[in-house]
């Protein structure tokens, strides 16, 4: 995936965060005050625009009869994420890391990320792009934040993290969200296998899709046709999923314990907004979340 590409889907995604944003507080789901920042001037207007309740209700309702499920399950994600993240700091990890980080600002917005060492890695034109909308969002790179420009198609994601100070032999929380879809097979393994070198505890959270949403079966779930006239009209191909049933033999030849793995219809039911619950579509995209264990990777 090209870097502009990907630049292109992080800024969805920030504009998805926006716009739950620019909602009543005593209604959204969360609030990043970050994300606005990283739009391009036209999301930039609408999410400001989008503070009008009949502005923003307008553009949830286009987006959700356009693209049935995508911004309900990327709002829910970044809920059931976020809560995630909280819980590994709260529990004592000291270091976590954001792989695929794109415009996502939780290492600047969580209550306790600034007590971590965060690590964000992304392809090095993305992970420019952040550097540049961090310091003119907060006048200054934070210290508890590292940059890590790298490609999961082309490097050992282990040589980069070691390289970037990354201690191995502590627990680390790794959040691998909205990038294993757009790799090849052996990309994702040797990620898996990566991480499974780190100490034992060490948790991965990360997102995946159905595996019939990547053979091309626009009948196989709501909304799938314009989601893959989407896809290829941005020229982001998705060219990886798994077969849930598989995924915990998967993550055990690679030295995991898979501990839950949700579809978007699971996680969205966990938040109590009838626009996020109620919604329909997406149903393919999914949270999974391993331990690394002791013996680490298979051979």
């Amino acid at each position: 995936m090209h870097a502009t590409q990907h630049s292109r889907t992080a800024e969805f995604m920030a504009f998805f965060r926006a716009l739950e944003t620019a909602r009543p507080a005593n209604v959204r789901l969360f609030s990043d005050p970050w994300a606005k920042g990283f739009l391009g001037s036209s999301f930039r207007a609408l999410a400001t625009a989008a503070r009008l309740p009949a502005i923003g209700w307008a553009l949830r309702r286009f987006i959700d009869h356009r693209w049935p499920g995508a911004r309900s399950s990327g709002v829910a994600r970044t809920c059931f994420i976020d809560e995630a993240v909280n819980t590994a700091l709260e529990d004592g990890f000291s270091q976590v890391v954001l792989l695929g980080a794109g415009f996502d600002s939780r290492a600047y917005r969580l209550p306790f990320a600034s007590e971590a060492r965060i690590f964000e890695i992304d392809h090095p034109n993305t992970s420019h792009l952040k550097r540049q909308h961090v310091e003119t969002l907060l006048g200054n790179l934070p210290r508890h934040v590292t940059f890590v420009a790298a490609d999961f198609n082309r490097e050992r994601l282990g040589d980069v993290l070691r390289g970037a100070g990354v201690d191995f032999t502590r627990p680390v929380f790794f959040v691998w969200e909205g990038v294993s879809q757009y790799l090849t097979a052996e990309a994702v393994d040797a990620t898996f296998r990566d991480v499974a070198t780190s100490a034992a505890g060490s948790k991965l959270l990360f997102t995946y899709v159905h595996r019939d949403a990547i053979a091309g079966r626009t009948d196989a779930y709501d909304g799938m046709a314009a989601i893959h006239q989407a896809v290829n009209d941005a020229a982001e191909p998705w060219t990886f999923g798994f077969e849930p049933g598989e995924l915990p033999d998967y993550l055990a030849a690679r030295g995991y314990r898979l501990i839950s793995d949700l579809g978007a219809a699971d996680y969205r039911a966990l938040y109590r907004d009838a626009t996020i619950n109620r919604a329909r579509g997406y149903e393919f995209y999914r949270i999974a979340v391993a331990e690394v264990l002791p013996h680490g990777p298979a051979a």
